[in-house]
């Protein structure tokens, strides 16, 4: 292993997330909240040890096993938490480094559990700095370390793949380039995503905090009652429309702005998960329309913002969706596991493996008729390889094993069913509020004991990164490579 190498990188990724602490800082210096020396001494703090791990392996050579990818993605997810809880930790809202380390990889997997209560009165730093970890974990942090380090080329598609559910084709020469034009083409999003906000109801603070976590499909808010804060119709339209195109493939916006627009509108996985949430936001409109007194069209508004927050694992909630009955309270649980596209910043299982599953049940049944014939399974106008085949089915397994085993664990530590069932999911799919009383829509996850907490964290970890870039750290096999 280079392991000098991956420290060098991680150290280039510490000095960026000291930088960027000066912003919560200055936020609070400006407000006249007292709270700007924690920032600035994390930040201080952060810069000084990412500038030693960098200096102390300046001579390491330029190159990256596959080992030394798998190694570099999971502790650079992980000490970036770490730091990143060091100001929640230290600020003056007592919270224990429990507490602080569950909010920063929340924050970082964009999960957006919370376990902060009483959110619109926190300092303002400290609200912009949860939007700030959204943001960077939206695009990623291995994207951000290829687009910011100059040295990092060799080896910058091994690990993009590996901290993405992107399954295409490296899409130009080299690699960096197109990462650079992907953090620009997310910045550029955020940006508008801001104006729109700004434009209906939220305040400039407010439309910037909301715009890192729409675009990041993140959810963390400036309230304790999330959307339902806000009144104004239009300000729930930029969310659903900015959380959707949070969701699809970048490589498509990146193809797009070289003028392949086509790509974005024939592209199978945008079309499938387009349909799934206009169907599915029909289905579940006929049901909870008739229960209230509202109109159709603000019923239909209600019903697609939650849905669209759901499955692209956004996590924004309005209303506790739990009382719209039997029908909605499970479709929702179903569609924590659902996920938006590949190569997006949404977590879930996605899309196109459930495509690909759709398609080998359908290849299975034609063979079971005519036993003879070849028929193989296709995504995009192309045949799905064997290998690709076999990957997604061990990910299905894995993911239901995981989610099951962490339900138990969950279940005791004296939670009932319905909370360890839908936190364990919510975790694992980095949505963020659960089902039931404690960890649901109008919940936190304040109240859980520390070491449910110590396992929903690293259960976001593991999802956010596609439960296998993590579980192969703690293999045998990996060490002995």
């Amino acid at each position: 292993m280079n392991s000098r190498y991956v420290l060098k990188i991680i150290g280039g990724l510490l000095i960026a997330l000291g930088i960027t602490m000066a912003v919560p800082a200055l936020i609070d210096f400006y407000s006249n909240h007292p709270n700007w020396p924690v920032f600035s001494l994390c930040g201080l703090a952060t810069l000084v040890f990412g500038l030693v791990l960098y200096f102390s392996a300046a001579n390491a050579p330029s190159s990256l096993s596959i080992s030394d990818a798998y190694l570099l993605t999971f502790l650079s997810w992980l000490l970036i938490s770490i730091f990143g809880a060091l100001p929640l930790f230290l600020s003056q809202e007592n919270l224990s480094w429990t507490d602080a380390f569950f909010e920063s990889v929340s924050g970082l997997t964009t999960t957006g559990a919370t376990i902060f209560t009483g959110i619109d009165s926190l300092p303002p730093g400290i609200l912009m700095w949860r939007s700030i970890l959204q943001w960077i974990g939206g695009i990623g942090v291995i994207v951000l370390a290829i687009s910011l380090l100059p040295a990092l080329d060799s080896g910058a598609g091994r690990i993009f793949h590996m901290e993405s559910s992107d399954q295409s084709e490296k899409p130009s020469p080299r690699m960096k380039p197109f990462i650079q034009a992907l953090v620009q083409i997310y910045t550029l999003l955020t940006l508008l995503c801001a104006l729109g906000y700004y434009l209906t109801e939220m305040s400039p603070f407010e439309a910037v905090a909301h715009s890192l976590t729409t675009l990041s499909t993140g959810g963390f808010s400036t309230s304790d009652a999330s959307f339902g804060h806000f009144t104004n119709p239009g300000t729930y339209w930029v969310a659903i429309v900015f959380m959707v195109l949070g969701s699809l493939p970048y490589l498509l916006y990146y193809q797009a702005a070289r003028g392949n627009w086509e790509d974005l509108v024939k592209d199978d996985q945008v079309r499938f998960f387009l349909a799934f949430l206009g169907i599915s936001t029909a289905i579940l409109t006929l049901s909870v329309w008739p229960q209230g007194n509202e109109s159709l069209f603000d019923a239909l508004q209600q019903v697609l913002f939650h849905i669209t927050s759901i499955v692209t694992t956004t996590g924004y909630t309005a209303i506790d969706y739990s009382i719209w009955g039997t029908l909605a309270f499970e479709t929702f649980f179903l569609f924590l596991f659902v996920g938006g596209c590949s190569g997006s910043t949404a977590g879930g299982i996605k899309m196109f493996r459930f495509q690909i599953i759709l398609r080998m049940i359908q290849v299975q049944f034609k063979r079971l008729l005519h036993p003879h014939v070849i028929v193989t399974p296709k995504f995009n106008g192309k045949p799905v390889e064997a290998d690709m085949r076999e990957v997604v089915t061990l990910f299905f397994c894995l993911y239901i094993f995981f989610t099951c085993a962490v339900t138990l664990c969950l279940s005791t530590l004296g939670l009932d069913f319905i909370t360890s069932a839908s936190a364990a999911a919510t975790a694992i799919t980095n949505v963020g509020p659960g089902l039931g009383s404690i960890v649901g829509p109008v919940g936190n996850f304040q109240p859980l004991p520390d070491t449910a907490k110590w396992l929903l964290s690293f259960a976001m970890l593991a999802g956010r990164l596609e439960l296998f870039t993590v579980f192969i750290i703690f293999t045998p096999t990996f060490w002995k490579h």
